[in-house]
């Protein structure tokens, strides 16, 4: 079977279901529990960055990768230009970009304004599995990075 071979609302819903696992994935590492990330990728998810040359592979080495984030860290994700294609029935791939803003050393209050830690785009690829599409891999491409600045801390904190 081929993306011909869905109708327009099969289509639809399978974009839409795509699109939300990318929105899902930045919310859970910015306002939620990061190791729950993994939940979104399938058993044999992967994760990878070319340019690092870091692959991290499977669920579970996915949440003990997500979980071993600073408890200090203070993230926003933003994304735009969500493109998914929809190739059959049980497959998917999408691009997407970000933007990615982060600090280390958070305590509370507003963090004054900075440049985004990373800027890229997002390569993803999906699979459906028993009615439910999950990302069977993410591969982001860095066009801007650098580390991840430690607020310093202050006398009040």
């Amino acid at each position: 079977m081929d993306d011909r071979d869905l109708g327009p609302l099969d289509r639809l819903l399978a974009e839409r279901a795509c699109e939300r696992l990318i929105i899902d994935f930045l919310h859970r590492l910015d306002l939620g529990d990061p190791s729950s990330v993994a939940e979104l990728f399938t058993e044999d998810g992967v994760w990878e960055w070319p340019a690092g040359d870091r692959r991290v592979e499977g669920r579970e080495a996915l949440g003990a990768y997500f979980g071993s984030r600073p408890a200090d860290r203070l993230s926003r994700r933003l994304t735009s230009n969500i493109a998914v294609t929809v190739h059959s029935a049980t497959t998917a791939g999408a691009t997407s970009y970000f933007a990615t803003y982060r600090v280390d050393g958070y305590r509370e209050g507003i963090v004054p304004p900075r440049v985004p830690a990373n800027v890229g785009h997002y390569e993803d690829r999906f699979r459906a599995v028993a009615g439910r599409w999950l990302l069977a891999s993410r591969t982001t491409h860095l066009a801007f990075g650098g580390p991840t600045e430690r607020l310093e801390a202050t006398e009040d904190s």
